[in-house]
C-alpha cells in the first residue's frame, strides 16, 4: 500500500513539475515578445535580427541595391532585389562593405518557430528512438516493408489501416529498443517538408527490388536523400525471385554516388524479403547501430514541440492532426501553436488507436483539437496561453499568405530578356524531360552548345518520361524552364504547374527548342504561337468494326474534345501520334464536341493502332503577342 502511495506521489509531483516548466516557458515567451532590438547599421557593426531581402538590406545599410546586384552577378548568380538573403550572405556583405556584422535575438510571432529556443544541459538529455523514412521506386516493395516491419510488432488485428490513419508507428526490436518509422506519401512530400525547415528525418532506407535495380524513382529518392544529408541505408529487396541480381544492384548504385561498405564506401546494404520477412532483423540492428553512433538524444522534460506529419478534417472529430514528438513531452490539454493553427488537445492516440496522456520524443500521435486543418510539415509548438497562442497563430497565417503571394513571382520564357537586362540572370535553368534517352541526350549536347551573351544554360534535371508533379516542385524551387520533348503533362500537372507559377514549353523538334531560347534571351519572341489544350480523353474499351477500324471507347477526364480540331495520343506520358479526330459519338448520334464526364467512342484519322489507357489530347495553336 506505501508503494502505491509512493508511486502516486512521484507521478503528481511530475505532472507538477511539468506544468510548472510549461507555465515557465510560456512566461518567457510573452516577456520575449515584448522585447525589441535596434537594428541597422551602429557604430560600424550591422546588427540583424533576421533574414532581410535584398532591398531591405541595401536600405539597412545606406548603399545602392545596384552594388549588391553586381556583386553576386560577378559570382554567376541570378539574385534580384526581392531575393532574400541568408545569414551567411548579409554576413558576407557586410564584409564586403566594410563593417562588422552581428545577430541580435529578437523574438517574433512570426519567426517565433526558427527563434526560440531553450538550451538543454548535458545531463538532462537522454536517448531517443531514430526516426527513419523509408523512399524507392514505387514497385520496390516500401509498402510491404512498412508493413512487415508493423505487423511483426503488434497483436494480430490492431494494425489494419493504421499507418493510412497517423503516418508513422514505432517497432520495438528483439532488443527491446524502439524505431519510428515515417510513411511519407512522396519524395516530393519529404523534400517540401525540409525545404520548409521541417527536418523530421535522422536516416534514410533506400529500397532497391533485386530483381530490377535502379529506376527512375530511385534515381529521384537517391538526390532527395542525399539533399537530406542524412545516414543512408539499402535495402535490397525480393532476393527470394528468381532474376535477383544484387551485384548489378550494387554497381548501378556506384554510379550515382552510393557506395557499399564492401566496395571502399560507407552505406550498409542489407538483402532480404520484405514479403517474405527476410532480412528485418538484421536491418533493425543497422538502424540501432547508426543511431548509437550518432547518438540521437531529447530532453523529455521541457515544453513539447515537433512536427506535423500528416493531417485532415474529420467529419465526426473536425481538425486531425499526426504529430511527431521531437522535444519535450506532450501533454493532454495542452495549448499548441501548429504553423497557422491553434488549439487544446482534446484527444490523443497513438498509431494502434490507444488513448494517450503523454506523448514523449520521436513519438508519433494523432491529436484532435485544432481550430484549423495544419499544413504537413508545420512546426508545432506548446504555449498555455490561449489568448498569445491565437495571436501567434495569426501571424503565423499572415505570413503564410505573403509567402505564397511573393512565391508567386513567374518566372517565364518572355522574362528571360528583361531579367538578363535588369543583370538579375546568368543562368538560365532547365528541366528537361524527352520520350526516349536518345532525346535525352540530344538535347543536352545541343543546349551545351548554344551560346547567348553572358547567359549560361544549366539542366538542372534530364530524364525519359512524361512531366510529373516532381518536375515541378524542383522547377518551382530553382526558378526553372520545363521543356517536354514528345511528351505531355497530365491535367493535374498541368495545374500544380499554374500555381506554382512554371512554364512549361512542349517541342517535337529539337532545333526549334533552340531557336526559341536564343530568341528568348535576344528579346525576339514577338509573336508567338502559343499553344491552348482544350481537354483529355481516356480510351477506356476497344471496339473493331469491318468497315471503320478500330472505335476507341473513350471518357473525358478533362476539358472538352471537339469534333473538328487536331489531337494527339499519348501513351505513358510519350506522345505517339499527333492528327486528326475522324468521328466522334454518344451512342448512335454523332456530336459536336464531348464535355467533362461524358463518354462516347471515337476514331482517329490515319490510325488504328489505339490501346486501353491511351490519353487523346485536343488542342488548338493560337498567335499571341509576348507581353
Amino acid at each position: 500500500m506505501a508503494n502505491n502511495n509512493n508511486n502516486n506521489n512521484h507521478k503528481n509531483n511530475n505532472k507538477l513539475a511539468q506544468k510548472k516548466r510549461v507555465q515557465q516557458h510560456t512566461k518567457q515567451i510573452k516577456q520575449q515578445l515584448k522585447e525589441t532590438v535596434e537594428t541597422g547599421l551602429i557604430d560600424g557593426v550591422f546588427v540583424y535580427t533576421k533574414p532581410l531581402s535584398m532591398s531591405d538590406f541595401a536600405k539597412e545599410v545606406n548603399k545602392p541595391i545596384t552594388e549588391i546586384i553586381k556583386y553576386y552577378f560577378s559570382q554567376g548568380m541570378m539574385l534580384n532585389q526581392n531575393t532574400t538573403l541568408s545569414d551567411e550572405q548579409m554576413g558576407e556583405l557586410a564584409l564586403h562593405f566594410g563593417f562588422d556584422f552581428k545577430k541580435e535575438q529578437n523574438l517574433t510571432k512570426e519567426n517565433i518557430f526558427e527563434q526560440f529556443q531553450t538550451p538543454d544541459k548535458p545531463e538532462d538529455l537522454k536517448v531517443r528512438p531514430p526516426v527513419v523514412t523509408i523512399m524507392g521506386h514505387v514497385d520496390h516493395g516500401k509498402t510491404t516493408l512498412l508493413d512487415s516491419m508493423h505487423n511483426s510488432n503488434v497483436v494480430s488485428g490492431e494494425a489494419g489501416g493504421i499507418t493510412q490513419a497517423i503516418g508513422a508507428y514505432q517497432v520495438t526490436s528483439k532488443s527491446g529498443k524502439k524505431i519510428t518509422f515515417i510513411d511519407t506519401p512522396g519524395h516530393e512530400a519529404f523534400t517540401e517538408m525540409r525545404s520548409r525547415g521541417a527536418n523530421v528525418t535522422d536516416i534514410v532506407i533506400l529500397i532497391v527490388a533485386a530483381d530490377d535495380g535502379v529506376m527512375p524513382q530511385t534515381e529521384e529518392a537517391i538526390d532527395h536523400a542525399k539533399q537530406a544529408g542524412v545516414p543512408i541505408i539499402v535495402f535490397v529487396n525480393k532476393m527470394d525471385k528468381p532474376g535477383a541480381d544484387p551485384e548489378r544492384v550494387k554497381t548501378e548504385l556506384m554510379r550515382h554516388g552510393i557506395l557499399a561498405e564492401d566496395f571502399g564506401g560507407d552505406v550498409p546494404f542489407i538483402y532480404g524479403s520484405a514479403k517474405q520477412k527476410q532480412g528485418l532483423e538484421e536491418l533493425q540492428e543497422t538502424i540501432l547501430l547508426i543511431a548509437e553512433l550518432k547518438d540521437y538524444k531529447s530532453n523529455p522534460n521541457k515544453f513539447a514541440s515537433g512536427v506535423v506529419l500528416e493531417a485532415h478534417l474529420d467529419k465526426s472529430k473536425g481538425p486531425v492532426a499526426s504529430v511527431l514528438v521531437q522535444h519535450g513531452t506532450l501533454n493532454l490539454r495542452d495549448v499548441v501553436i501548429a504553423g497557422t493553427t491553434h488549439g487544446t488537445i482534446k484527444d490523443m492516440e497513438n498509431e494502434v488507436g490507444k488513448k494517450q496522456k503523454t506523448a514523449i520524443p520521436s513519438q508519433p500521435v494523432l491529436i484532435i483539437g485544432l481550430n484549423e486543418v495544419p499544413h504537413a510539415g508545420d512546426k508545432f509548438l506548446v504555449m498555455n496561453d490561449e489568448k498569445v497562442a491565437r495571436s501567434i497563430a495569426e501571424a503565423q497565417l499572415h505570413q503564410f499568405v505573403e509567402r505564397e503571394r511573393s512565391n508567386k513571382q513567374i518566372f517565364t520564357l518572355d522574362s528571360i530578356k528583361t531579367h538578363i537586362d535588369d543583370g538579375e540572370m546568368k543562368l538560365i535553368n532547365l528541366i528537361i524531360k524527352a520520350d526516349t534517352q536518345g532525346s535525352v541526350e540530344a538535347l543536352k549536347s545541343s543546349l551545351a552548345k548554344v551560346n547567348i551573351d553572358g547567359v549560361r544554360i544549366n539542366i538542372i534535371r534530364a530524364s525519359v518520361g512524361a512531366i510529373s508533379n516532381s518536375d515541378i516542385t524542383l522547377a518551382a524551387a530553382g526558378q526553372a524552364l520545363v521543356y517536354g520533348f514528345n511528351v505531355r503533362p497530365a491535367a493535374p500537372v498541368r495545374k500544380k504547374a499554374e500555381e506554382d507559377g512554371v512554364e512549361i514549353r512542349l517541342h517535337n523538334i529539337i532545333y526549334k527548342l533552340i531557336e526559341e531560347l536564343q530568341a528568348a534571351a535576344k528579346g525576339m519572341l514577338d509573336p508567338i504561337m502559343e499553344e491552348k489544350i482544350l481537354g483529355q480523353a481516356e480510351i477506356r474499351a476497344l471496339f473493331r468494326h469491318t468497315d471503320i477500324g478500330v472505335i476507341g471507347g473513350f471518357h473525358v477526364i478533362d476539358g472538352m474534345i471537339p469534333r473538328n480540331g487536331k489531337i494527339r495520343v499519348i501513351r505513358g506520358g510519350v506522345v505517339i501520334y499527333t492528327g486528326e479526330i475522324l468521328s466522334l459519338k454518344h451512342g448512335k448520334e454523332d456530336i459536336k464536341e464531348a464535355k467533362i464526364d461524358s463518354e462516347g467512342g471515337l476514331t482517329i484519322k490515319n490510325f488504328k493502332d489505339l490501346k486501353e489507357q491511351d490519353i487523346i489530347e485536343a488542342y488548338v495553336v493560337e498567335e499571341k503577342k509576348a507581353t
